[in-house]
């Protein structure tokens, strides 16, 4: 049968999620744990590969098994033999039609930055410090521009993989919170490092470095030397996928807010 999980990670001290021949990994200790409960090899497939230092509250993933478990003595089970900072939330057998990447119709991704002069003692790997005073409404409208399916190609990493460079932003919002701004981005899909990448450009807009018209300069050009810096990983969580109501999924997991 397939299972599918919900699971919350800190991802500070993993070579991101992907499982590689060295390097502690998500995935890694996710199959491990898994193996252990079903008693034979687990091999996990996620909705979305976060990068080294992404954290992720809404991550879903599925795994096919012969073993027969209760929903929740999968999530204790694996839970059990977890390192403290991945948590599986909730566990669910679905039909085998159930992909989690491929049956995602929306992801979600929130940044957070932190937006004061001093840094943070408790926070250094779960923000993005920024000590300049960021001008919200400026990278409010800057990111509007960003909405709508456009060819991304300026906001990915030189090494993606995707195929194609288009995807739909269906909508992105940036809101303060006292000394917090946060970047919430809904889309189909995200290329690799496109989030931090949008968050480099909203921010270089916020700082007053760069206008309102870079940003449809940069989605013209195509082409990624142009849009400055990838904003720290520390800031990124993957907060949702969703899927079409015939699944009956949890849509999300809990929204990370400092301030």
């Amino acid at each position: 049968m397939r299972i599918a999980l919900g699971i919350e990670y800190e991802g500070t001290h993993y070579f991101g999620w992907q499982r590689q021949i060295e390097g502690r990994t998500v995935q890694g200790c996710v199959e491990q744990a898994l193996s252990r409960v079903a008693d034979h090899p687990v091999a996990v497939v996620c909705a979305g590969r976060t990068d080294t230092g992404v954290h992720a509250t809404g991550q879903v993933v599925h795994f096919d098994t012969g073993s027969r478990r209760e929903a929740q003595n999968w999530v204790r089970g694996a839970n059990a033999n977890l390192p403290g900072d991945i948590r599986v939330q909730w566990a669910a057998e679905m039909p085998e039609s159930f992909h989690a990447r491929f049956s995602a119709v929306r992801r979600h991704y929130r940044y957070i930055i932190l937006n004061r002069p001093t840094a943070s003692a408790l926070l250094g790997n779960r923000t993005c410090r920024e000590y300049t005073r960021l001008d919200t409404a400026s990278m409010t409208t800057a990111g509007q521009q960003l909405v709508g399916e456009h060819d991304f190609s300026s906001f990915r990493a030189a090494a993606c993989q995707a195929k194609s460079p288009v995807r739909t932003i269906y909508q992105l919002e940036v809101q303060r919170s006292g000394d917090f701004v946060y970047l919430d981005v809904w889309a189909n899909a995200f290329l690799h490092h496109m989030v931090r990448c949008i968050a480099g450009v909203l921010i270089m807009v916020g700082r007053g470095e760069q206008t309102l018209a870079w940003v449809q300069e940069l989605l013209a050009a195509r082409n990624r030397t142009l849009s400055g810096f990838n904003a720290t990983p520390a800031g990124l969580y993957l907060v949702a996928v969703h899927y079409a109501p015939e699944f009956t999924l949890p849509v999300a997991g809990w929204l990370p807010q400092y301030g």
